[in-house]
């Protein structure tokens, strides 16, 4: 048992996963002393060091070099980077300038280059930016770092764009898309040898043109965190969240609808970070990553940005969190009992919802949080929003805010392509409860982004 967990254990760090293990119960019950390696094989169990080796991976000279001769013919470049270049922010900032290319995040990289860089036009999918959609239609090459990005429906065509893609894993360099110049490398390691490779480039009107689509993008993002909503809009709580955080705040959030309101409106800058599952719909991990993230890191800000069904899964380890003396700041996203990522799949695939929302009234979880000695608000008017967020942050311990969100405030593409809208109709024509809730909701966002 001790040499498997062993083997876990240096598992676990090296590949950077989960490693599970099970002990049958003729193990579980055997004598401590009795040797399993008792028999005519040569085995003995492995013991190691508690330090483990993990170096960096250096490329290929000839992988760089045909990588710099695809991105010299490019002449409209897309760089889409991942969680895989997190610690290559100067390298991916230089390439990019030197190439005039936009850079794309994938939604586990937001935190490779500020929200606010001139150079980047933010996320790529469902919970992305339209520039970046609309630059991916328009790309003639797609320079990836770090991502494999598995949504491929939001990747140039086959055909229209050459492929670089530099990935510290071989195995998925080209899963994607064909790829012209794979390099498997680590990524500040690759960027920083392939730099001098490269000639600044002399048109940057590529770039120009989505630093302009993305200012416009930013303006209606800040102008959908509307104070005077009421219900509160689910886009002011996270504006509120990020105007309070400090500049190395680590946000950790579940899946759901949430995740769009954090990566629209949870701005990285400084130092911030940035967690969530990468594993598709993967509910409730948002807490337990905060406690673990600030087990690791006890001076840091964490905050973890959760939905009601979320936290209801596992609010058991908020008790946790006191009892260890962990000062995170918990927001709860209360969509008053609705289960919100299913609702809108529901109706974005031309159904009615369906039994998707608890009866009323739903639970208060600041009373949760005050229940195990711990600082909690429940908050409904827009108004006290604010000063809990901020009262949550400055209090020295464990703290819950929980907001009542507007349940009818739906989670919108980037950019809405003609089979969404003919769905998101369909849905309504079928009956769709609360249509009128919805469609007043969707006609004050876009009230909102045309007066911005």
């Amino acid at each position: 048992m001790p040499g498997v967990v062993d083997l876990a254990v240096r598992n676990a760090l090296t590949r950077r996963t989960v490693s599970h293990l099970t002990f049958p119960n003729d193990i579980q019950v055997a004598p401590a002393s009795e040797d399993p390696y008792r028999h005519v094989g040569p085995g003995t169990p492995p013991a190691s060091l508690t330090t483990c080796s993990d170096p960096p991976l250096r490329p290929v000279e000839e992988d760089l070099t045909r990588a710099a001769e695809v991105l010299r013919q490019g002449k409209k470049i897309a760089m889409l980077v991942g969680v895989g270049a997190r610690h290559a922010r100067e390298e991916v900032l230089a390439v990019a300038d030197r190439l005039a290319s936009p850079i794309v995040k994938s939604l586990p990289g937001k935190f490779v280059v500020p929200d606010d860089h001139p150079l980047t036009t933010g996320g790529l999918g469902l919970l992305g930016t339209a520039p970046s959609e609309e630059l991916m239609e328009e790309c003639d090459t797609l320079f990836m770092v770090g991502t494999s990005f598995p949504y491929g429906t939001f990747l140039p065509p086959e055909g229209q764009a050459r492929v670089v893609q530099i990935d510290v894993d071989p195995t998925l360099l080209g899963i994607r898309r064909p790829t012209q110049a794979p390099v498997a490398a680590d990524a500040k390691l690759a960027l920083r040898a392939l730099l001098p490779m490269l000639e600044p480039a002399k048109d940057r009107s590529f770039l120009e043109k989505y630093q302009r689509k993305m200012d416009t993008w930013r303006k209606n993002m800040k102008a959908l965190q509307d104070p005077s909503r009421d219900p509160i809009a689910p886009q002011f709580l996270m504006g509120c969240v990020d105007e309070a955080a400090s500049d190395d705040a680590v946000l950790t959030c579940d899946s759901g609808t949430i995740a769009t309101w954090a990566a629209r409106h949870w701005t990285i800058r400084g130092g911030r970070e940035f967690y969530l599952s990468g594993n598709l719909a993967t509910m409730a991990p948002g807490l337990p990553y905060a406690i673990g993230i600030q087990h690791a890191f006890p001076g840091r800000q964490v905050i973890a940005f959760v939905g009601d069904g979320g936290f209801a899964m596992l609010m058991a380890d908020f008790l946790t969190a006191v009892r260890h003396d962990l000062p995170i700041k918990v927001v709860v996203n209360n969509n008053n009992n609705s289960y919100g990522q299913i609702l809108w799949e529901q109706i974005i695939l031309g159904y009615p919802e369906y039994a998707v929302r608890h009866r009323q009234p739903e639970a208060d979880f600041s009373a949760w949080a005050r229940a195990c000695g711990a600082y909690g608000a429940k908050i409904k008017d827009p108004k006290d929003l604010p000063g809990a967020i901020r009262e949550a942050l400055a209090h020295d311990g464990p703290a819950l805010v929980d907001c009542d969100v507007n349940p009818n405030e739906p989670p919108m593409p980037g950019k809405v392509k003609y089979e969404q809208a003919k769905h998101f109709t369909e849905a309504f024509l079928r009956g769709q409860p609360h249509r009128a809730g919805v469609l007043a909701t969707v006609a004050r966002d876009k009230i909102n982004e045309l007066l911005s």
